[in-house]
């Protein structure tokens, strides 16, 4: 099984690119937010590579980052979501939004994906409410988060204090942010922790 690959980018397309390594090429599919970030064409490129096996076809799925590859995966535990599906949803959503999207049940953000119907969006909330967290929570900024600036210390204090109290990341990080939105960056961690404690028990 292949799990990684370091080549050189040889072309491009919609869905997925042919990477030259030593003079092979391997036609890998990717999403749109990884193709949009790979380099030039002609430029070295190491993709984490998620291969499968088919009856009819040997399939290889490239990755920037180990936490796209992992959602890829989790995705793909859902009934109704295959590989193109999966990578139609981490074309639009980050692991930061997914990961919002689930602990605040948002289907109609993971009916933002292409192939993902509203029955489909359900499913997807509801399946990986329990699941999601293992991958890690709301990226407060970090390394791939598309907006939101990082939060205020106090915020994150707050997040970790809920997630010390059992409730998942996500979920935490979820309610966090919208607390601090609403009492503004000079909350304090206690009020902050009052506030989400409140807006979870809803």
């Amino acid at each position: 099984m292949i799990g990684k690959l370091s080549g050189v980018v040889d072309s491009l397309d919609e869905e997925g690119l042919i990477l030259d390594v030593n003079g092979v090429g391997y036609l890998v599919a990717a999403s749109a937010r990884t193709l949009r970030s790979l380099p030039p064409v002609g430029d070295p490129v190491a993709l984490l590579i998620e291969t499968q096996v088919r009856e009819d076809a040997i399939r290889l799925y490239g990755f920037l980052t180990m936490i796209e590859r992992d959602w890829f995966r989790l995705l793909q535990s859902v009934q109704g979501v295959g590989a193109k599906v999966a990578l139609g949803i981490l074309g639009v959503l980050t692991a930061d939004a997914l990961s919002a999207a689930i602990a605040n049940q948002d289907k109609a953000m993971m009916a933002r994906a292409p192939g993902v119907g509203p029955k489909l969006a359900a499913r997807l909330v509801l399946e990986l409410k329990d699941k999601a967290p293992a991958l890690g929570g709301v990226d407060f900024g970090g390394a791939g988060a598309d907006s939101a600036p990082k939060l205020p210390e106090a915020a994150e204090d707050a997040m970790l204090a809920l997630v010390g109290l059992g409730y998942a990341r996500p979920q935490a990080a979820a309610a966090v942010a919208r607390c601090s939105a609403h009492l503004g960056s000079e909350a304090q961690t206690a009020t902050l922790i009052r506030a989400a404690l409140k807006d979870l028990a809803q």
